[in-house]
């Protein structure tokens, strides 16, 4: 038995939607385990078409679109870790906005506001419509402003939270409006679809179409307000605010059909499962048991993984050509989540690292995945006291760019958040798989001076002198020798 296209196909798309490239020989699996979904087998995706231009929002500093292209302006905008890692937020009391053209200046077009096209969108509004909603009307995309001489063009929430409303106007007079109710939590993500031309107009909402109108759509915005470009999450005058995050926008010059509209949130709702909940972010490092012969590995051992059984007829195949399936989830009694699966493909008895992760992300502001332990092909495995909501599983191969040191590339990248190609001692000379073996996995610029142990020995000190930084040494009498050095009596 070998990987299906399917799996191989939802691979691909999964790396697709995170934006984060992942080299094959690295991180050969990238699998969706997310509880309350069977699993099976896999139809392949269909294809896509292109989008016009995307926003994924990872860029905090110049709120580039994906192209790399700069808006126009924006204003008291943040971001926000949950979605992918990547959201933009826009809720305060100050004028905010992000606004990007509508034509570029170097040729393309943003989005179409005169004929066919789609946009696609993930939004977690701050509010819930049982608490009043978000109190005014919350634009997440807008062009021109509404009951103005220059028209308008625009996908809101109305004040209560009850409806997602898709109007147009020309400024004279002439207008056009779709909604379809809605009833959201605080801070769940949601995913809005709409398509529209001459001949219909609908509306989806979590990939399913929600209203239609086929009488098509023929009142555009006029140039005025389409010179002023589109506004993500306000209004022309930074108010009217989206009370909420937005993520992986999306724009298309053509009608994308109910199918593609269920692919597209198929590949992406992971951010369905995400509330803004501390208890969400819960999965933490396993506690490895690190070896130094026949070469120093500082992240080794089963960790949280409890082996179940040997399969047979498993297949086997190259070393990094390894992936996991038949995912079982079930309800502990305590209230979380225990999962078994089984790893194939790759190399008997080579150890593979799993990692998982309540969030999916990408790049380094999402959150680190957690080492869960080593598991080897045709074995079947089981991670218990896991999230109810989602969790997100990875396979991790042998590889390292750095032999010796006693990391793997995938490690440094999910784990740590450091380039395996770039240092491997932070500027105190302190090795990261150091830190890595003791279980300070948050690398930052501080942690050499930092006393987790809070025994008034700093960790370069620990590292010196070869001691734990997490368990306290206790009352250290620190001797002056006539050569300069100290050591611990």
């Amino acid at each position: 038995m070998t990987a299906n296209a399917g799996e191989r196909n939802l691979m691909k798309r999964m790396k697709q939607s995170i934006g984060e490239r992942i080299t094959p020989l690295l991180i050969p699996l990238l699998f969706l385990a997310y509880f309350g979904r069977a699993s099976g087998s896999l139809d392949p995706w269909p294809s896509l078409p292109a989008p016009l231009d995307s926003w994924s929002f990872r860029n905090h500093s110049n709120w580039t679109d994906d192209n790399s292209n700069a808006p126009i302006s924006f204003a008291n905008i943040f971001s926000s870790d949950l979605g992918d890692g990547n959201s933009l937020v826009i809720n305060t009391d100050a004028p905010a906005w992000l606004n990007f053209p509508i034509y570029r200046s170097g040729g393309g077009t943003n989005i179409v506001v005169n004929g066919p096209g789609s946009v696609t969108l993930w939004y977690g509004g701050m509010w819930a419509t049982t608490n009043g909603g978000p109190g005014q009307t919350a634009e997440l995309l807008d062009i021109g402003e509404s009951g103005s001489p220059s028209g308008y063009w625009g996908i809101s929430i109305d004040e209560s939270g009850s409806n997602v409303v898709f109007g147009s106007q020309d400024g004279l007079g002439d207008s056009y409006s779709l909604s379809s109710p809605v009833s959201w939590t605080t801070n769940y993500f949601h995913f809005l679809a709409l398509s529209y031309s001459s001949t219909n107009v609908s509306l989806y909402v979590d990939g399913q179409l929600a209203t239609n109108d086929p009488r098509g759509l023929s009142i555009w915005p006029g140039p005025a307000a389409i010179s002023g470009g589109m506004f993500f999450g306000s209004d022309t005058n930074g108010a009217e605010q989206a009370a909420g995050m937005l993520n992986t926008v999306e724009t298309y010059n053509s009608v994308l059909d109910s199918n593609s509209i269920q692919t597209i949130y198929d590949s992406q709702n992971f951010y369905a499962l995400m509330p803004l909940e501390a208890g969400f972010m819960s999965i933490s490092s396993a506690t490895s048991n690190p070896s130094y012969t026949p070469t120093y590995e500082a992240i080794s051992g089963p960790g949280n993984l409890e082996w179940l059984s040997s399969v047979g007829n498993c297949a086997e195949a190259s070393e990094y050509d390894v992936w996991i399936t038949n995912i079982v989830a079930n309800m502990g009694s305590n209230g979380t989540m225990s999962v078994a699966f089984t790893i194939e493909g790759g190399e008997a008895n080579v150890p593979y690292d799993v990692f998982a992760n309540p969030v999916l992300h990408g790049g380094t502001n999402g959150i680190p995945w957690a080492w869960m332990g080593q598991g080897t092909p045709c074995n079947r495995y089981m991670l218990t006291d896991m999230p109810t909501n989602s969790c997100f599983l990875i396979l991790g191969t042998p590889y390292t760019s750095n032999p010796g040191v006693g990391l793997t590339d995938a490690y440094e990248l999910l784990v740590l958040q450091i380039s395996p190609n770039g240092p491997q001692y932070d500027s105190s000379g302190i090795p990261y798989a150091w830190y890595a073996q003791h279980g300070l996995t948050t690398i930052t610029n501080g942690l050499a001076t930092s006393d987790p142990d809070q025994d008034a020995i700093v960790n370069y000190q620990e590292y010196l002198y070869g001691t734990k930084p997490q368990i306290s040494e206790g009352f250290a009498i620190w001797v002056s020798t006539p050569n300069g050095t100290s050591s611990i009596p």
